[in-house]
């Protein structure tokens, strides 16, 4: 019995089709020999063979065909494999690019393939001096496809493949790539192998960049990267001039939130975070806390002024206080009554401890709280970190916080916070992302806006005549704060170690709304040297640099320099919605 006579039951058309035309030659073969015409049984057989070669060669061709066309549209595994899922590009304010992702490649040994062991093996290491040794040989000599390396550049891919090496194939990656290289890194953040943000903005908006990568949109960042690139500029210079362990730099638009720069120093490269340090990759600016020293005085001067503790016209006795067994100090010892600008401008710690105590704790806390001292700083970063606040609020403590000791908090916890004192009282939380035109901003009071007003001719006397005189810049009417505070190490406070910082804004004139904006500076541990006249305060490291920033960003920022002090019409600025008056 012919092999054919085994009927096909075939339930798909296509197979019942071919099923007949099998069984109808078969067929023609009995027809053939019963008629005794072997001549055409022998031409009916050659014609099956044809047709079976012909669709055997048509299969492969097809199989073929779909290889070349397909084959790169599968998906590669591995333990380094690059992020299946494209993550969206990373722009500033102005669309310039921060981050993107560029096709790179892996490195795949099939050991099945290998002619030479050790001629590959060599080969490799030669053209891939980054490739494990070890590693190389196990693969090598492994049952299955392994995986070598990631990350290639094209140029790498062609120089291992002009090897000509059996075995040897590579896979398409996508991989993170930060074109500015160390610049904004903190901010900036980095991704995993898998692609999974890890830090700063990239682990914040992670499911947004990659929803915005699915379809082919950019996200954009509130950074200037022109601020940010002079920031970084005058920030790390003198860190590195001041001998000192690190530094912040911060600047916001006080009206919206929007951080415009953002320096942490030392920084690190992340494309590579693996070779950097845990201290480069610590952001300062958002997961250390400081005593701040005098920069509090903003907040507790702001207090009294907007409590109806004191006035602009109130004095005060300055000659000595002592709390129990505590003496106060200042670093000019003056006995004599002064008025509450001079408390200011001469930044006297004795001055602002007798305000905060007559204002008493059960004022005070709630305006510290109210800037946003007790809780992390409102923004994407999940490294914002929560400051070191006192549980009891006795006299001693409340004397020490109102000049920035005894309570630690974050650089951007205080940018938010001096912020609302510079934008007509209102609290604005602090953003990395760049906000839509016309979208509300929702903040709420903490001061009255001739409060805010009040303040704002405070910081700018203290840029002209007290300790900030050295960030004036002529013709951008720069007011600010210093503050310098000891250390406080295992349990009490190390003398020569300082944290030096100067919170400032420009322009100080005009009406409340007018648009305006806040650098901060801070220089961990500076070392008095002769470039600060052998000086570590603020007055002499912080405020310098603040001086040179808003020299260098007054231009992009649009900020106009006048010789005198016009009534000037105040720039558009978004209205606030606010959640309630204090």
């Amino acid at each position: 019995m012919s092999l054919f006579d085994i009927r096909i039951q075939a339930p798909i058309p296509s197979l019942r089709w071919l099923a007949e035309r099998v069984w109808s030659v078969e067929h023609a073969f009995e027809r053939a020999k019963a008629q005794a015409r072997p001549e055409e049984d022998t031409r009916v057989r050659i014609f099956m063979v044809l047709c079976v070669f012909g669709l055997a060669f048509g299969l492969l061709t097809l199989g073929a065909t779909r290889a070349a066309l397909f084959s790169g549209k599968q998906t590669v595994s591995g333990p380094a494999a690059a992020a299946a899922a494209s993550r969206a590009d990373l722009v500033d304010r102005n669309g310039e690019l921060i981050a993107t992702n560029l096709v790179h490649y892996g490195l795949y040994v099939d050991p099945d393939e290998v002619w030479d062991v050790d001629q590959t093996r060599q080969a490799l290491l030669a053209a891939a001096p980054q490739l494990n040794a070890q590693r190389l040989q196990k693969a090598l000599t492994a049952d299955h496809v392994s995986y070598l390396l990631g990350g290639l550049t094209p140029q790498d891919k062609d120089r291992i493949h002009a090897l000509g090496l059996p075995g040897i194939s590579f896979a398409e990656e996508d991989k993170r790539v930060y074109p500015l290289g160390v610049s904004a890194s903190h901010l900036v953040g980095f991704v995993d192998s898998g692609g999974q943000g890890i830090a700063g903005m990239e682990r914040a908006l992670d499911a947004t960049i990659r929803q915005a990568g699915r379809s082919g949109q950019p996200v954009a960042l509130a950074i200037d990267l022109r601020v940010q690139g002079a920031l970084e500029d005058e920030l790390s210079s003198a860190i590195v001039k001041l001998g000192a362990k690190g530094g912040v730099g911060i600047v916001t638009d006080t009206q919206t939130g929007e951080v415009l720069g953002m320096a942490s120093y030392p920084d690190f490269d992340p494309a590579a975070p693996g070779r950097a340090s845990d201290d480069a990759k610590l952001n300062r600016a958002a997961s250390s806390v400081f005593e701040m020293g005098s920069t509090f005085k903003v907040f507790t001067l702001s207090a009294a002024l907007d409590s109806g503790t004191a006035t602009l016209d109130s004095r005060v006795d300055v000659s000595s206080l002592r709390i129990g067994d505590r003496q106060i100090h200042d670093d000019e010892k003056s006995n004599r009554v002064m008025t509450l600008s001079e408390v200011f401008i001469h930044s006297s710690n004795i001055g602002t401890s007798k305000l905060a105590l007559q204002m008493g704790g059960d004022r005070l806390v709630p305006y510290f709280d109210a800037f946003g001292l007790f809780r992390p700083a409102p923004i994407e970063l999940r490294e914002s970190a929560r400051p070191l606040a006192p549980r009891k609020w006795s006299e001693t403590t409340v004397a020490s916080a109102s000049f920035g000791h005894a309570i630690s908090v974050t650089p951007l916890q205080v940018a938010a916070g001096v912020g609302a004192v510079a934008n007509g009282g209102v609290y604005v939380p602090l953003t990395l992302k760049k906000r839509v035109p016309g979208q509300p901003i929702v903040g709420r009071r903490v001061i009255k806006p001739e409060t805010s007003e009040a303040m704002l001719g405070l910081m700018r006397l203290n840029v002209m005549k007290g300790t900030g005189t050295k960030a004036n810049v002529p013709g951008l009417r720069v007011g600010g704060k210093t503050g310098s505070a000891e250390k406080a190490i295992g349990g009490h406070y190390e003398r020569h170690k300082v944290v030096a910082s100067f919170a400032s804004v420009f322009p100080t004139d005009g009406p409340v709304n007018q648009k305006r904006y806040l650098v901060l500076i801070l220089v961990d541990e500076p070392v008095g040297n002769a470039f600060s006249m052998g000086q570590r305060t603020a007055a002499w490291t912080a405020a310098p640099v603040a001086g040179r920033v808003i020299d260098r960003i007054a231009p992009f920022l649009g900020v106009r320099r006048v010789t005198d002090l016009p009534n000037l019409t105040p720039t558009p600025v978004p209205e606030v919605e606010t959640e309630g008056e204090q």
